[in-house]
């Protein structure tokens, strides 16, 4: 794909009017989340930096505002026949928290690949309302059963990001923000899984306060709202990384494609372009644009969040906050980071600091032929490791012949310029040595 891609302009299905009577709905249940300065990410970026803590919502998550403000809209006959929804977690628990509140019986559809965290999350906030149900291993495929649910039995559909009620409902973020700053930021970056949270905050923006600069982050992994805005309608992907689960979507709504089309702007496949504001856009507006995150980097915010501030970020959560890292903001303007979930399993952190490392290129792992004689291992470690290199995994893979066994080695560096006098030691060893790259399918089957 092109560094910058073009997107047309079409009339948004969504407006701000909307997004306040969804405001008012949801003041009753809802409470206004904090808008934080974050003088860590401050000072390491020029900017001033305030994180909007969707997290610290009654389900941890934006996702009650949407499902929310749907439900209430609901009549009384609808309400008698019950609800469905499908979702990776986070929407679940906005629907079963709402079903409780309501009084209204829902059958919610998960991916067996939800962590248990969030199952658990959505039995206790929907209790005797909510029936759980897991199914496939991607949130397409719960859909895809939540869909024949409701073909069958009549039931309402409550959708995470497809529909106009729900995205209104996650627009009340950006009103709220602009009430608690006080005035329209800069720029404000935004996590994008299904897009209705796109489709509500950009529509918001657009209408009440267009001089602020909009930033759409996916996964890049997962990145259908970029795919569907090249594109120029949303399509299917073939395959995605799940790793980001409250953003890992095959395919974008229509209606957050339509209202993302609404905005113009660009999609950036690489970031480094400096990323502007108010200025020098022809049409009096400030900026959108789309760009991708890798999921290493989104595991490296997620752990500076919780080292450096206490927050408990899930992937998802942390998409927003780890694009500072690869983008490059004007000085001294204000941005709004939208901190969208914090509904993650301590039993992931082995994963997230092990993804961490590669990315920032701490962790590496070889295929080692190892000589089958008395003194191989040990002569691998002097004369190829460095002192402060640790060997956190050392694993046979086969056994080619009697002179020669294969090993799988992940070496953990001190630093990231140690790489290359790491590789030279190896490159001068008499041992056979191959580096697997990340993203390869060796490094993929091996790891």
């Amino acid at each position: 794909m092109a560094d910058v891609a073009e997107v047309s302009v079409s009339r948004p299905p969504l407006t701000a009017d909307e997004i306040d009577a969804a405001a008012q709905r949801i003041s009753a249940i809802i409470e206004p989340t904090p808008l934080q300065y974050s003088p860590r990410l401050s000072a390491e970026t020029g900017a001033r930096i305030y994180l909007k803590r969707e997290d610290l919502t009654a389900v941890r998550s934006y996702k009650l505002r949407g499902a929310y403000n749907l439900m209430v809209q609901l009549t009384d006959a609808e309400r008698a026949a019950g609800v469905v929804a499908a979702s990776a977690g986070n929407h679940a628990q906005g629907v079963a928290f709402a079903c409780k509140a309501m009084g209204v019986r829902g059958r919610i559809y998960v991916p067996t690949t939800t962590p248990k965290q969030k199952r658990d999350r959505i039995r206790v906030h929907g209790g005797e309302f909510v029936e759980l149900i897991a199914v496939g291993e991607t949130y397409d495929a719960a859909a895809a059963a939540a869909a024949d649910d409701v073909a069958g039995t009549g039931a309402t559909m409550v959708p995470p990001f497809d529909d106009p009620r729900t995205a209104a409902g996650q627009g009340t973020i950006a009103a709220e923000f602009l009430e608690q700053l006080g005035t329209a930021p800069d720029l404000v970056i935004v996590p994008v899984g299904g897009g209705g949270c796109l489709a509500g905050i950009g529509t918001y923006l657009r209408e009440r306060a267009p001089q602020a600069g909009l930033l759409g982050v996916e996964p890049s992994g997962a990145a259908s709202m970029t795919a569907a805005l090249v594109a120029g309608a949303p399509v299917t992907l073939p395959e995605i990384d799940p790793f980001v689960d409250g953003a890992a979507v095959r395919r974008i709504g229509e209606l957050p494609y339509r209202a993302a089309a609404s905005f113009g702007g660009r999609v950036v496949s690489h970031a480094s372009l400096p990323l502007l504001t108010a200025a020098g856009v022809p049409n009096g507006t400030a900026s959108f644009r789309m760009m991708q995150v890798d999921e290493g980097a989104i595991c490296t915010a997620m752990l500076e969040l919780y080292q450096n501030e206490g927050i408990i970020a899930e992937p998802a959560g942390a998409l927003a906050t780890a694009a500072l890292s690869e983008i490059r903001i004007e000085p001294d303007t204000t941005v709004v980071v939208l901190v969208s979930g914090g509904n993650n399993d301590v039993s992931r952190y082995g994963e997230i600091i092990e993804r961490s490392l590669v990315h920032r290129g701490l962790k590496h792992y070889f295929l080692v032929d190892f000589p089958q004689e008395p003194g191989a291992l040990r002569r691998f470690l002097d004369d190829v490791l460095g002192p402060d290199d640790d060997i956190t995994m050392f694993e046979y893979v086969k056994r080619n012949n009697r002179e020669t066994g294969s090993a799988l080695v992940g070496i953990e560096l001190g630093a990231t310029d140690d790489l290359a006098s790491l590789l030279h030691r190896i490159e001068e060893s008499p041992i056979q040595a191959e580096r697997l790259e990340p993203g390869s399918p060796a490094y993929r089957y091996l790891t």
